[in-house]
This record gives structure tokens, sequence and C-alpha cells, in this order.
């Protein structure tokens, strides 16, 4: 990105937000949600090349972030109310998170909460969980969206914390903690739901705290980290690695660190009903070697939980946020699913 894109980016910002009424207008949180060390931030005076790039990327990343707020506002704003919040984590620091509710609380009733793990490897809200958003609010649910650490929109020090399966589960479950605790959301009437590396993230959280939530929804997760390092290109590989989680060890080094973050392997702990879909042709998280075991594993060991696999849905891995007959038939499904034991309000 150089220089005139982000003048650009400030600048539509500028506008949408001048479009946006009044009424939706949001409290803007600290850029940088995790302090850091004093030594962490980027030098915005530098003169060097590389360091001018990285300020002006983690500068469109926030951007980008405001204006799928102003986005989410303009097209739901008459009925979800839309919230942008730094929120407390586990070990004494904070994360951003988004919390959406019905514009109109009913006095003295509760609702049951939803958390929504996004996924991708520096995800945060985009556009294409706006559906999913709107579809649960629209059925009785308030939902807080954690930006957990490594999520992009909120500075360089969120983005470097990255913690691939480890600290950020920590964090879904400080948002769902959060939830019970700031609004009418009973502590046992909380679902979390998962997208791909969210759904990795949503069963790690049922097998850590299996009381925590009533109800988990896994779509196209990655559950078996070490098949999925043995697939993936040599780059990403190597990112992960350096996580201070893997000690900057492969698989072939040191495979114990990766052996612990898989779902698969702590199957046994779940104690919470589960929903598991996944598509045939998705390259990312193939069906024989993710979800296809986990629920051959989810029926070994007896667990509460029902299934579905489309055959071939349009976008493979990215099935749900393909305007498709699966993917509405996916969506109908986990309200469905989570209206079993999330009992909302219509």
């Amino acid at each position: 990105m150089n220089i005139s894109h982000a003048h650009f980016l400030v600048a539509v910002l500028g506008v949408a937000l001048c479009a946006t009424p009044a009424a939706t207008a949001q409290k803007p949180p600290a850029d940088r949600p995790h302090e850091g060390t004093l030594d962490s931030s980027i030098d915005t005076e530098s003169n060097n090349p590389s360091v001018e790039m990285r300020a002006l990327e983690q500068e469109q990343y926030n951007i980008e972030e405001y204006l799928y707020l102003v986005l989410f506002n303009q097209q739901y704003g008459d009925h979800i109310a839309a919230e942008r919040i730094v929120i407390p984590t586990v070990d004494a620091g904070t994360e951003p998170a988004y919390v959406f509710s019905p514009k109109s609380l009913k006095p003295g009733a509760s609702y049951p909460g939803l958390v929504i793990a996004h996924g991708s490897y520096h995800g945060s809200l985009d556009p294409v969980m706006f559906g999913l958003i709107e579809t649960a609010v629209r059925n009785g649910y308030i939902v807080i969206f954690p930006e957990y650490r490594g999520s992009r929109g909120y500075g360089e020090s969120t983005y470097d914390a990255i913690d691939f399966g480890g600290k950020e589960v920590d964090d879904v479950v400080a948002a769902a903690d959060y939830l019970s605790s700031t609004r009418p959301v009973p502590k046992d009437r909380i679902a979390i739901y998962g997208r791909s590396k969210g759904g990795m993230i949503a069963m790690l959280a049922i097998e850590r705290f299996p009381t925590r939530f009533a109800a988990a929804v896994d779509v196209v997760g990655l559950v078996d980290m070490v098949a999925y390092m043995a697939y993936k290109p040599g780059f990403r590989g190597d990112d992960v690695a350096k996580q201070p989680r893997f000690g900057g060890k492969t698989i072939a080094q040191d495979a114990g660190p990766y052996i612990d973050v898989s779902p698969l392997n702590h199957v046994e702990d779940i104690r919470t009903p589960v929903l598991v879909e996944n598509t045939t042709g998705d390259k990312t998280a193939p069906v024989q070697l993710h979800g296809g075991r986990l629920i051959e594993l989810l029926k070994a060991h007896n667990k509460v939980f029902e299934y579905k696999i489309y055959d071939l849905a349009p976008g493979g891995h990215t099935f749900s946020e393909v305007d498709s007959p699966e993917a509405r038939d996916s969506q109908e499904h986990i309200f469905q699913f989570l209206a079993k034991y999330m009992h909302p309000l219509h």
C-alpha cells in the first residue's frame, strides 16, 4: 500500500462517518488495546522504508475496521445496536470486541448470548460475517465478536500477539464472561460459534472449559494441526513455527505443541452439545482430515452432537460465505440446533 492509498482510505472513512446517522456513531476505543512494552510501538517518524510500510499497513487495517462498522450500521442500524469496545482478558490485558444486540431490549428479559470466533490467520470483523450476526440478533441473541490476539485492525501489538490455539482461546472465554457480566445474558445461556480457525478455537474452548458454553458450532474447523501443517505452504508453516508456543520448531523437531492444540486429541473432554458442518471439496480443511475424523471421534466417545456434510458446496472452505442454497441451509440448521439448547426469545 502506498501513501496516496492510505490518504484515500482516510478520506473515505471521513465521508462514511459523516454519512452515518448520529444514532449509530461510536466512541472510538484506544487504538492499541494491548499496551505492550515501551519499545513495541511503530516509529511513525522513521525514514526506514520497511518501518514506514509496516505503519501504513497497520493504519490501513485500522481504517478498514472502522469502515466495516460504518457499513454494518448503514445496513442494519435500524434494528441492531452495534458497539465497538475494549474488554479485559484473563491475563490482565485487554482485547477489542464488538457487541451486537436488538435495538429495543425488553425490560426485565434475559437473552441468550453467542460468541462468534472469526477465522483466518490474522482475521477480524468482516462483511462476510454480517449475515450471520444479523440472523443471530434477529433470532433473539446478543452477540459478542471478540477480536482475539492476532486479529488485524487494532495495532501492531494485537496483530503480533497471535497465539495459534493458545491464549486466543482464553480471549473468547473472556468475551463470554464479559457478556454475562455486562448484558442481560445468563452465564449458562451462552453458545460459541467458530468458522475455520475460529472453529478450532471454539472446539478448544469447549474442551478446555467443558461447562462454560451451553452449545457450540464448528464450521469447517481446523481440528488437526499436525495434518494441517503437513500440507500448508512453507511460508505459513514457518510463520506458525515462529510463535512462542511452538518455540521456532517444526513438527519434525517437536510435535508436542502441535498435538496439544489439535482439538481431535481432546474430544473426550467435551461436555457441550456441538454441531459440526463441513463440505467435500474443502482444500483448506479437507473433510477426510478434519471434520470427518472429528465426527467419528464424537461418535466413539458418545458425545451429544449433530453434523452435516455438504457435497461440493460452492466456495469450498468458504461455502458459508456464498449466497447459495447450501449456505442458507447451513445457517438455518445452525439456528435450529442452537434453539434446542438456548431457547431464544422471538
